[in-house]
């Protein structure tokens, strides 16, 4: 278990490596740099930038040197816990994403765990009711989950909170909580605004984790050591929950990897409407302003999520499935 353990966190490492340099090469592919694009935005507002100021601003940032060099000296200067300074905000990128990000991890999390409490009873059920009243109208609207986007989804609710109960749904705080440091009031404030983007971010989520827990369960149903189950008179319940659930629920958790960075990408535009505090809409302006350092950073971490969901999901896999620990 150990060594599995030890080379699966190697590598995770390398891993993490090669997403910085593809987000880095991803950020610089757009034609311009960001001096290219505060010009074109000095130009629309009817202000002239000349060539030497232009060069100027390249070489203060950096802009000016071949794209290996502004990558190790940011690669350099991360090792040390310094992301660089964002373009646009004229301030250190930690500084910019710090609390969105905590936000972004805790709206995430609230996602798949509300995923998860809908998605497993529900695929459970669908799967020893086959072809039921119930299963129908449970794979009607899982159908209806993944077809209707998110956005929709928010506006929707936006509109009923505030028609039927005169509520603004948007938001992670009230008011006076927006900016106030953090605090018992604000955290209790937050658990309050915390289900309904959760619900709403996790909803495409659920609809898609109950089919797959639905047809790998099916799966383990119709196997032999399940009819011996029942042969032998153990009841329903039993026979289902003792080991074809358990086995069931390896591709299920092993797609924890992809659910994270699945939310914080796929949220951009809920965010937008609900007017989210998370990195989503920051990492949109970045990229639109090719705010290299920001972007980039904004990109590793979601990569860096990724590889951690997918590493938890293998140690999660090894303790639930034991074939994988034998073949260790």
């Amino acid at each position: 278990m150990l060594s599995y353990l030890v080379r699966r966190i190697l590598l995770a490492l390398l891993t993490v490596w090669a997403v910085s340099v593809l987000s880095f090469i991803i950020i610089q592919l757009p034609p311009g740099d960001y001096v290219t694009a505060y010009i074109a935005e000095q130009e629309s507002m009817g202000n002239v930038v000349s060539e030497s100021e232009a060069a100027n601003l390249r070489a203060q940032y950096g802009l000016d040197q071949p794209i290996y060099v502004q990558y190790a000296k940011w690669i350099g200067r991360m090792l040390q816990g310094n992301f660089g300074e964002s373009f646009e905000w004229r301030r250190p990128v930690m500084d910019v994403i710090g609390d969105r990000l905590t936000l972004t991890v805790i709206l995430s999390l609230a996602a798949v765990l509300f995923t998860w409490i809908i998605a497993l009873p529900i695929g459970i059920y669908s799967a020893m009711r086959q072809y039921s009243l119930a299963d129908y109208l449970f794979t009607f609207f899982s159908f209806a989950g993944v077809a209707v986007p998110g956005f929709l989804l928010a506006l929707v609710m936006m509109y009923l909170g505030f028609k039927l109960f005169n509520l603004d749904a948007g938001g992670l705080f009230s008011q006076q909580y927006e900016v106030a440091p953090w605090s018992m009031a604000r955290v209790w404030d937050l658990a309050k605004h915390l289900p309904l983007p959760a619900a709403i971010l996790g909803l495409e989520g659920t609809a898609g984790s109950m089919r797959i827990m639905r047809a790998n369960l099916l799966d383990e149903l119709r196997k032999p050591y399940v009819v011996t189950a029942r042969a032998k008179g153990l009841s329903e319940l039993r026979v289902v929950l003792k080991y074809p659930v358990r086995l069931a629920l390896n591709p299920f958790v092993s797609t924890i990897g992809y659910i994270f960075p699945y939310i914080v990408s796929g949220s951009i535009i809920v965010s937008l409407v609900l007017s989210l505090p998370t990195v989503g809409p920051v990492l949109l302006k970045a990229l639109i302003a090719q705010d290299q350092f920001l972007a980039g950073t904004i990109i590793l971490l979601l990569g860096i999520m990724t590889v951690v969901g997918t590493l938890f999901s293998d140690v999660l896999l090894m303790l639930l499935d034991p074939r994988i620990r034998m073949e260790e």
